[in-house]
């Protein structure tokens, strides 16, 4: 039928129309021409993980913001004083994190700019190695969408709650994100029963060196673990009923989505208590 001058003997085995061997297709039982095919495809489900993400291949979302951290760094070395430190680099000034000045402003973009920009060479090889090493397999886990949302959810918190307890620091790094997943791999691991142990260990010498190291944004990294033991909590039980994959899609959406408001809604109603109960 696709090719009206050819003779053949085959026919496809679902709609019964005649096909060439350039136009079958080999199945289970006999063959099938190409649209029969393409409509199967169509109603074939796609494989999902235990948390409702579609399969991923490759971790592209990871692999995307370890460059945009990299190139963020390359563009403060770019900008930074004759000494090259890139903590100094203007870049620093216009998109870092500054508490309730930048919220004043109306300065929002600084909550997501100051994740890609970092103090030092340290300071982006710790974060872009966590992020190496949990992200692949976090996203491997909940699939693109919901690693992103997690991601993005982990920075928000980290720079909110920043911009509440410690309202006059400057503040950069993607430290909030990777507490996040550092909280969601354990909620995860644990929901798959999986040896949590030695993440464990590494979030305990982390929170170690967070508050015993001198210059470092424990707000930061408490916010984004709060976000990540949330969220990941959201993934891993919610919602309790099975309803299909487009109701859990949309009940993670959702509470991923009233977790963004409810930070959003701290900085609109948490400076207002701030000067009002602080003496001038």
């Amino acid at each position: 039928y696709r090719h009206s001058g050819r003779e053949t003997g085959v026919s496809c085995t679902r709609c019964s129309r005649p096909i060439c061997p350039d136009c079958m297709v080999e199945a289970s039982v006999g063959f099938q021409c190409p649209e029969c095919v393409a409509e199967g495809n169509r109603r074939v489900r796609s494989a999902r993980t235990t948390f409702g993400g579609r399969i991923v291949q490759k971790p592209y979302v990871t692999w995307t913001i370890l460059a945009l951290m990299a190139v963020g760094f390359l563009a403060q070395l770019g900008t930074s004083d004759p000494v090259g430190q890139a903590g100094r680099s203007p870049l620093v000034v216009e998109f870092g994190m500054h508490g309730f000045a930048a919220i004043l402003q109306h300065e929002w973009y600084r909550l997501i700019t100051a994740a890609f920009l970092h103090g030092g060479v340290m300071h982006l090889l710790f974060n872009g190695y966590a992020m190496y090493l949990l992200g692949q397999q976090l996203e491997r886990w909940l699939g693109h969408g919901r690693f992103l949302a997690l991601w993005v959810a982990g920075a928000l918190a980290g720079s909110v709650t920043s911009a509440l307890f410690a309202p006059g620091q400057l503040s950069v790094g993607a430290s909030g994100a990777i507490f996040a997943l550092f909280g969601a791999v354990f909620v995860l691991g644990r929901r798959l029963r999986l040896d949590m142990r030695m993440i464990l260990v590494l979030l305990a010498l982390n929170l170690g060196i967070t508050f015993l190291v001198p210059g470092i944004s424990w707000t930061a990294h408490i916010g984004g673990l709060v976000a990540g033991l949330a969220l990941g909590a959201v993934f891993a039980y919610l919602p309790t009923r099975k309803g299909g994959e487009g109701q859990r899609t949309l009940t993670h959406a959702l509470l991923v989505a009233a977790f963004v408001v409810l930070l959003f809604a701290l900085l609109f109603v948490a400076p207002q208590l701030w000067f009002t109960v602080l003496p001038v």
